[in-house]
């Protein structure tokens, strides 16, 4: 007879490093399987919970989204292509950051020259940031 360690929500959410509402989420989201009860009805959790709840954290943490953390936990199953698509998934999300950082660094470089151009003082007129913006006066 197997023992399982029987964890509440409140020592998984603490073990795992999240919040209970989080847990409770990722439950109704499907992320997290539905947990055995207690004849009390209180959710009981094992180890494998909390290492599940790793990985999602982990996973968003990294950007993932939660529709691409689903697909990494199904293709996390899959013991014959299954790192395959894992590694398909974390390509396109580096090649998804890689675009977000070219766009932000485009968007700090234009708001770098906007602010060297203004003087911090004057008639907002002549502000080159608020020109920039469209400066709309009521």
């Amino acid at each position: 007879m197997t023992t399982h360690a029987s964890l509440t929500i409140g020592r998984i959410a603490q073990s795992a490093g999240v919040a209970i509402d989080t847990i409770r989420f990722y439950e109704r989201e499907g992320l997290l399987p539905p947990p055995r009860r207690r004849p009390s009805g209180y959710r009981e959790y094992d180890q494998a919970a909390v290492s599940r709840l790793r990985f999602i954290r982990r996973a968003k943490d990294l950007g993932f989204t939660l529709e691409e953390i689903r697909e990494l936990l199904a293709l996390s199953a899959d013991r014959h292509g299954g790192v395959e698509g894992v590694k398909d998934r974390a390509a396109a999300r580096l090649k998804a950051i890689d675009e977000r950082i070219a766009e932000l660094q485009r968007v700090r470089d234009g708001l770098s020259e906007l602010v060297e151009a203004c003087p911090g003082h004057g008639s907002p007129d002549d502000c080159p940031i608020l020109k920039a913006l469209g400066n709309v006066n009521p």
